[in-house]
């Protein structure tokens, strides 16, 4: 016996009305449950590309250095924006946030894995006018085009290791993160 199945073409077309059955069943149906919302600004500038992570080698550092003078001089290192408009804004302000030194407010406490003891981290302008962590700076005026914004970094001896001189040498890092902001 041959067990041949002769097609008559009615299964595509039973098989086209259940699927037209299942998108119209109410299960299916299609609701507005998935919605969008942004916020779309303007930015007078953008960051360079790799300035969202700068890093800062505060090279050596002498602990006798710090008993004669507190402090280091400071080490510069800029933040550099592509493209500003200035029809958009005219400045920036720029405010690094951290954990504060307890013996020395207004600076950067050390990082938890480091070596170092007795020392935090400064920050300043270029005309050497102290920038307090967790403080906003100054306006910054803006042109049109790109512009660099400086600071400079310095690390300083806590008062009371002086005294003591109980300055630990070793390996030292520090964390902060800025933010730009154009009034």
């Amino acid at each position: 016996m041959n067990s041949e199945r002769i097609n008559t073409g009615q299964t595509p077309v039973i098989a086209a009305l259940m699927l037209m059955a299942l998108m119209q069943s109410p299960t299916t149906k299609a609701a507005d449950n998935l919605s969008f919302k942004g916020n779309l600004i303007a930015e007078p500038c953008t960051l360079r590309p790799g300035d969202d992570a700068l890093s800062l080698d505060m090279q050596d550092v002498s602990s006798q250095e710090l008993y004669a003078n507190t402090r280091t001089p400071g080490r510069l290192f800029q933040i550099h924006l592509e493209g500003c408009d200035s029809s958009i804004t005219d400045s920036v302000t720029t405010t690094f946030t951290g954990t504060p030194n307890a013996a020395l407010p207004g600076l950067l406490a050390l990082d938890g894995g480091s070596v170092a003891r007795g020392i935090a981290l400064g920050l300043e302008t270029p005309a050497n006018v102290p920038l307090p962590i967790n403080v906003t700076s100054d306006k910054q005026a803006l042109n049109d085009g790109d512009n660099v914004i400086e600071f400079k970094a310095y690390v300083r001896a806590e008062p009371q290791a002086i005294v003591d001189k109980s300055i630990k040498a070793g390996v030292f890092t520090a964390t902060s993160t800025f933010t730009l902001d154009y009034p």
